[in-house]
């Protein structure tokens, strides 16, 4: 199998189960549709982990706490993905005279 890299437009996302890229960021996306997505993960993620913080821990195993942060995780990481796109199109803008 030939590993073909995807073109300048598609960012691979950062994945540790895989080797090579599945999942890629549009990276000519419009800035506003690239905000929401980080907005929609980054409110989730924000609720979630409110959720499992009025949870006492107790209550969980120590397999339920891995799966609870393994998700934080791959949330986040996702939002820091897009972030780097975002921040990667804002410096790569030219500069108005």
């Amino acid at each position: 199998m030939i590993n073909q890299h995807p073109p300048h437009r598609f960012t691979p996302m950062s994945q540790l189960a895989t080797d090579s890229p599945v999942l890629l960021i549009d990276s000519d996306a419009p800035l506003r549709e690239l905000h929401n997505c980080v907005s929609e993960r980054l409110n989730a993620v924000l609720k979630y982990l409110n959720l499992m913080a009025c949870t006492s821990l107790p209550d969980y195993a120590e397999n339920d706490i891995n799966t609870v942060t393994n998700i934080a995780r791959i949330m986040v990481q996702d939002i820091a993905d897009v972030f780097g796109v975002i921040e990667q199109r804002g410096f790569d803008s030219p500069k108005a005279q």
